[in-house]
């Protein structure tokens, strides 16, 4: 289970702080929305710990992560923007995206590029993609992660409808078979409706 417990930060400036406080079990997928700027993608940065909290803790399974460096955590976590190298092939920046799971085969990247509807683009450079087919490698990429602590922020934003519908329903899917905490930060009322356990 993941837990958040009266976790604090503020940025620079700030006069009042964020507080977090939430629950997810696994194999449920929450959703965090809210207006620009009330702190969604904050919250994923220190879930993450590419910041710190003033205070409180993140727990997973008990044991509190708020101490360990980002690379230390069992969290994969989708961006705003893609990231994608666009020099590099679709099955090299998938492999780039691989450190917390060096051991991934092949044949489970090319799974994933089924997945999600783009596997005759392996070998093509990123730079040849649209927007909606680079946001989906970097989903693929994201998922190939599997870690315990899923993190999306607005996965479904640059995809049309249908595309939008069948990775929600894939991550869904993969959520409850790999037992994954999923938390999803959208503005999307689509994605509101996925949420499952968030309070």
């Amino acid at each position: 289970m993941l837990k958040i417990e009266n976790l604090k930060f503020s940025h620079p400036g700030q006069k009042t702080p964020l507080i977090y406080n939430l629950v997810l079990h696994p194999g449920k997928t929450g959703n965090f929305n809210g207006p620009s700027g009330c702190g969604k993608s904050t919250l994923l940065d220190l879930i993450a710990g590419f910041l710190q909290p003033t205070s409180g803790k993140i727990m997973l399974d008990g044991k509190d992560i708020v101490g360990l460096e980002p690379e230390q955590r069992p969290v994969s976590i989708l961006f705003q923007s893609d990231n994608l190298f666009d020099h590099l092939s679709v099955r090299k920046n998938l492999q780039l995206g691989l450190a917390k799971n060096p051991d991934t085969k092949v044949s489970t990247i090319q799974n994933v590029l089924e997945q999600v509807g783009l596997t005759e683009f392996i070998d093509r450079p990123a730079s040849s993609l649209s927007g909606g087919q680079k946001q989906r490698i970097a989903l693929a990429r994201t998922l190939l992660a599997n870690q315990s602590i899923l993190l999306l922020d607005e996965p479904y934003s640059s995809l049309d409808k249908i595309n939008a519908d069948k990775m929600r329903q894939l991550v869904e899917q993969l959520t409850i078979e790999n037992n994954w905490h999923t938390l999803i930060v959208s503005h999307l009322a689509e994605d509101e409706k996925q949420a499952k356990s968030l309070p």
